[in-house]
């Protein structure tokens, strides 16, 4: 399965990356790489806990158009 992650840096440089679509997949990592590799666990496991629990595997999300 393809997940799409966010990735962003913190105010101290640690890498944080988020699975929108699985709530509360969140990992981190000293460099982006690292950010990434451990995202990949994150959701693994995270899509493990949501099966065994009768959980859907992930939520609906869309995108939306906002003026700025």
């Amino acid at each position: 399965m393809k997940f799409s992650v966010t990735i962003d840096r913190d105010e101290y440089g640690v890498w944080i990356a988020e699975c929108p679509s699985i709530p509360g997949c969140v990992s981190q990592g000293a460099t982006k790489d690292e950010a990434l590799e451990n995202i990949k666990e994150a959701i693994q496991l995270c899509l493990e806990v949501r099966a065994e629990k009768g959980i859907p595997l992930t939520i609906e999300t869309r995108q939306v158009e906002v003026n700025a």
